[in-house]
């Protein structure tokens, strides 16, 4: 294991140079792509309904082909889900990422072809372990196993040729032999269908095993890890694995965890490295220690368009490529990639913090906000706003969500929110306050609607009980792999579930 973790630091080293490149010759390199990717998929059937063999430029590119949805690219997924090849990618495309669906699907699949393993969801994986050694040249991370707490996957129905799962045991079950060697516990617990049935275990597996770092969603990473404590009767996590020296965290913002896990993982030198990773491909990487903040990948074989957030539901939005983009400033993200997902919207909003190079924040969902009354609540707010209730009153959350509650005769809007406190802050009220004033603060458009009660009144909180959230995602089938709590809502679906279920436990 020594060994292996000196040359493999030293390889990885050799990485750097090439991210270096794509930090300063980010449009080159997007341009290139651009051309490679039209080139690839001019004889597939969507790239001669699209005539990308007469494509010159990315003029021409935005000109004939429209921005899709998956509900617009749904009847071509379907058949290539039967078998059928050189669709929308000329590559053969066996498997499939699934992930959660769209008002008229309960789940999506997502194409993932050879390119997009290799080129993409792979390389985004070394280049994690390449930006975390580069940034800790002392890492002894190999010495010991990474855990990996994903989903599972299974054999389509439609054809035998086909399989999906959610996209860590996609991933899971494609890894080159040096990572599979250095990942723990065994596949055939990884992959497990039943969560509650993996979670026990997983626990039980990795006790013994000398873990170094670990990998997947913070919600279901809780989880594991508090059964594991149960199990062990240990306080924290380092006296289970006292090497243990690395978080690699994607899917949500880490900040509501970070408090959980600092009394999990009672260490100020614990590395915590937050990545990009979807369904739809790999984008950011955090390559500093401000949290938050990634590093947009350009040599993953996608070619980027960002929808500026206030022209959504034009009818022939104007796209922007990354010399037109603005610094703070909340974009829709739109990709084409090398498994034919094509100025494909994938629903998640980004702002840029940084043009040179090209860093991004994630922001939030398309679809997950609260604009009930013009006030454009986005997730960033929200996230920002608990965050400073928290630290203000001492609490910690474990999940939340909110949702509008309308006009109801003489009496005006407001927000209801929904949370799942590990612990209640010291002054409950306090709490309250803190979340309305930070949210003034920092979005106009709320601070307006909330002037004198006259569209929003104050905040509503209701405290949840412990496991609600989880029993809810449950109850949807939503637990492990990619899945997690909607955090806000522009209707009241989600809380409206929530209150049915608390009513019936209690």
């Amino acid at each position: 294991m020594e060994i292996f973790n000196s040359v493999f630091t030293w390889f990885m080293k050799k990485r750097i140079h090439q991210i270096e490149l794509f930090m300063k010759y980010p449009n080159e390199v997007q341009e290139e792509w651009f051309e490679q990717l039209i080139c690839g998929a001019e004889n597939t059937e969507w790239g001669k309904k699209y005539g990308y063999k007469s494509i010159l430029t990315l003029h021409d590119f935005k000109e004939r082909v429209p921005i899709q949805t998956y509900d617009t690219l749904k009847p071509y997924i379907e058949r290539m889900l039967k078998g059928e090849q050189n669709v929308l990618w000329p590559s053969e495309i066996r498997w499939f990422a699934k992930s959660s669906g769209t008002t008229s699907d309960r789940s999506k699949f997502i194409p993932v072809s050879e390119e997009a393993l290799e080129e993409c969801h792979f390389k985004g994986g070394k280049d994690l372990l390449t930006i975390y050694f580069n940034n800790q040249p002392n890492s002894r991370m190999f010495t010991g196993k990474i855990l990996t707490l994903g989903g599972s996957f299974q054999v389509s129905e439609l054809n035998a040729d086909t399989s999906f799962g959610d996209l860590s045991a996609v991933l899971m079950k494609n890894l080159p032999l040096w990572a599979e060697l250095h990942r723990t516990p065994d596949m055939d617990i990884a992959l497990l269908e039943d969560f509650e049935e993996k979670i026990e275990k997983m626990a039980h597996a990795t006790i013994g095993v000398n873990v170094t770092s670990l990998s997947g969603v913070p919600t279901w990473n809780i989880l594991l890890f508090k059964r594991i404590l149960e199990i062990t009767g240990k306080k924290n996590l380092l006296e289970v694995w006292p090497n243990l020296e690395m978080y690699f965290h994607g899917a949500v913002n880490f900040t509501p965890y970070r408090e959980q896990f600092k009394k999990l993982i009672p260490n100020d030198d614990m590395y915590y490295l937050e990545n990009y990773n979807a369904s739809e491909g790999f984008f950011g990487i955090q390559d500093t220690r401000e949290p938050g903040e990634m590093l947009l990948m350009l040599d993953y074989g996608i070619f980027y368009e960002f929808l500026p957030l206030e022209d959504l539901h034009k009818e022939n939005p104007n796209t922007l490529t990354l010399d037109e983009v603005e610094l703070d400033k909340n974009y829709a993200l739109i990709i084409s990639t090398n498994a034919g997902l094509w100025r494909y919207m994938i629903g998640d909003t980004v702002r840029f913090t940084s043009k040179f190079p090209f860093r991004i924040q994630v922001t939030g969902r398309t679809k997950h906000f609260i604009n009930a009354f013009g006030e454009e609540l986005i997730v960033d707010n929200a996230e920002r706003a608990l965050d400073e209730a928290c630290q203000q009153t001492g609490a910690v959350i474990r999940e939340y969500t909110a949702a509008p509650v309308y006009f109801n005769g003489d009496e005006s809007g407001a927000h209801e929110w929904i949370i799942e406190f590990e612990k209640k802050p010291a002054e409950f009220e306090r709490f309250v306050d803190l979340l309305d004033e930070t949210l003034r603060r920092i979005n106009s458009d709320y601070d307006a609607k909330r002037f004198k009660d006259m569209a929003l009144r104050r905040p509503i909180v209701r405290k949840a009980p412990e496991g609600t959230f989880f029993n809810w995602m449950k109850e949807r089938g939503k637990i492990g792999g990619q899945h997690k709590v909607p955090r806000l809502a522009n209707n009241r679906e989600y809380v409206d579930a929530i209150f049915k279920m608390m009513e019936l436990v209690g």
